[in-house]
């Protein structure tokens, strides 16, 4: 009898090993708060991948850049030293090129319109084009509208940003387009800004709500324009090698979370945005909500020439127009 209860113990046991050995970790990283649209993203993202691939995969999740920023972990990915990563698009162009023209300002009427051309044709042919560089793009996700913050002065026309040392993502596109505002840019991974701004290094910032609100910028910035300028999705991607690795079902699996958890940061981001303005506001900030709009389209008629040139009219126009 104890023999048998022995072996009974000895088998469960070698079993339990084989199934710690058969699940796999991988990583997954932003450079923002858990408490984000970006941290519900992961969390979600992690906790499906478990549930569909019935624990064999397990997903780490980090946070506020500790693995990083976000030009780190994209390069990470691609060299295979960190399986995945969640990043706004400010960084991605300097990988995939093609990705470029999602951020001319002032491309989407609104968050519905982004939505809909990055799930549809023209966002899914662009989620291949990763496939080339060395990843798998999961899926699109969402970051929100940008807007500008600064502690010296409400920004109420174009000509007020003419001088702000603002801090920019490190993106072409961006950076074109605010040189033309007359904004002094300084390029720079997102961990380094809220001490760049508390010490005064750069005058300002230009973010979504979603990332205002969970950086605290409110506690180094005084004055906040909703000048939603540009819309800036997020991407999930993976490693090619590791993503091509996995059999099917786990390939869909993957496929399928990176989804669910686009669902859950959308619906964040929509949270966010219904109840940041308020939210600021009470903390101190000077908000501006009613600002002329085609003035600071206006401005940027250089800079968008040169964008329909670079791009091509009919591409952006494509994306103008898309109804789905």
């Amino acid at each position: 009898m104890k023999l048998t209860r022995l072996a009974a113990g000895l088998a469960l046991g070698l079993g339990m090993a084989c199934a710690a050995l058969a699940q796999t970790t991988m990583k997954i990283s932003i450079s923002v708060a858990q408490n984000s649209h970006q941290g519900v993203a992961i969390d979600t993202f992690a906790k499906e991948v478990e549930k569909r691939t019935n624990g064999r995969y397990k997903v780490q999740t980090f946070y506020n850049g500790a693995l990083g920023g976000e030009r780190e972990s994209i390069e990470a990915v691609q060299l295979g030293t960190q399986e995945l990563a969640f990043s706004s698009t400010g960084p991605v162009p300097n990988f995939v090129p093609e990705t470029k023209i999602l951020d001319v300002p002032f491309l989407f009427r609104d968050k519905a319109h982004a939505r809909a051309v990055l799930d549809g044709p023209i966002g899914q042919d662009l989620l291949k084009k990763f496939d080339a560089k060395g990843f798998k793009a999961l899926a699109w996700a969402e970051n929100g509208f940008r807007h500008m913050t600064n502690s010296k002065r409400d920004v109420k026309a174009p000509e007020d940003l003419k001088g702000l040392k603002m801090r920019t993502m490190e993106n072409p596109v961006h950076i074109a387009a605010y040189k033309t505002f007359g904004i002094i840019t300084t390029p720079m991974a997102f961990p380094e800004v809220f001490t760049a701004l508390q010490q005064g290094t750069v005058d300002g910032q230009e973010n979504p709500l979603p990332v205002i609100i969970s950086a605290k910028f409110d506690q180094v910035q005084k004055h906040l324009s909703l000048t939603g300028h540009v819309y800036s999705p997020c991407v999930f991607v993976m490693n090619k090698g590791v993503f091509d690795k996995l059999a099917p079902p786990d390939q869909q699996a993957f496929l399928d979370a990176a989804k669910e958890a686009a669902k859950a940061n959308r619906a964040r981001v929509d949270e966010d945005d219904a109840r940041g303005v308020a939210d600021l506001r009470a903390k101190g900030m000077t908000v501006i909500d009613n600002l002329d709009k085609a003035k600071f389209v206006a401005a940027l008629a250089p800079a968008q020439a040169q964008f329909e040139k670079d791009f091509g009219k009919a591409n952006l126009d494509r994306i103008r127009n898309y109804q789905p």
